[in-house]
């Protein structure tokens, strides 16, 4: 399957969920990291939503809006790079595809490498902006909505380590190794700080 033009945001969910099911490279889990990512920014913005206007909460109202103006921006970023991610797989895996002196192979496969770690860490930075975001939310929106936050923290913290999968999946096929060494680095701290950020929320909601 080709994916060019595929439009992840325009696709029904049971459709979505028949070509994630399909014996077929994309979309796969870095699509899903994504997908799942989006959710939380959206769950996250409900309960931001049910927070805006209560009285009780009048001292938090202008981080609610803000939070809330931002999470919406972060639920359509996500969508856009789970298909980056199946867009940069696409290309690594036509290339794999290909015997390894083949010239085009040789020409572009690390640049293809690259590609399918980059859109999984992109997809790990906005988790980890997400999680910063739900961090503030804690006794400061709806409390009867506290289940949802924390879901909606699960939720990116799962799209962020999901998405490291595929970073440290690809990260052995990049031939240079102080460049591999510092790639590993650069996500393995971040998917530290997804992890810290999460259990420190659900913490507080406890």
């Amino acid at each position: 399957m080709t994916n060019e033009g595929f439009g992840f945001a325009q696709t029904s969910l049971s459709e979505l969920l028949e070509q994630i099911a399909a014996n077929q490279p994309v979309p796969g889990g870095g699509a899903v990291a994504g997908f799942v990512t989006s959710l939380a920014a959206g769950l996250g913005g409900m309960v931001i939503s049910y927070s805006l206007g209560k009285k009780s909460l009048a001292d938090s109202q202008e981080m609610l809006q803000s939070a809330g103006e931002r999470l919406a921006e972060l639920r359509a970023q996500s969508l856009e790079q789970a298909e980056g991610d199946a867009k940069a797989y696409e290309r690594l895996n036509a290339l794999w595809s290909l015997q390894k002196d083949d010239p085009k192979r040789v020409e572009g496969f690390q640049n293809a490498v690259l590609g399918a770690i980059e859109a999984p860490g992109a997809i790990m930075e906005t988790a980890n902006e997400i999680l910063g975001i739900l961090q503030q939310l804690p006794g400061r929106s709806a409390k009867h909505l506290t289940s949802d936050l924390a879901i909606a923290v699960e939720l990116a913290a799962t799209g962020g380590r999901a998405a490291e999968r595929n970073v440290s999946v690809n990260l052995p096929f990049i031939d240079d190794e102080h460049q591999r060494q510092k790639i590993d680095a650069t996500y393995g701290t971040l998917g530290e700080k997804i992890d810290a950020q999460a259990r420190d929320t659900i913490e507080l909601l406890s």
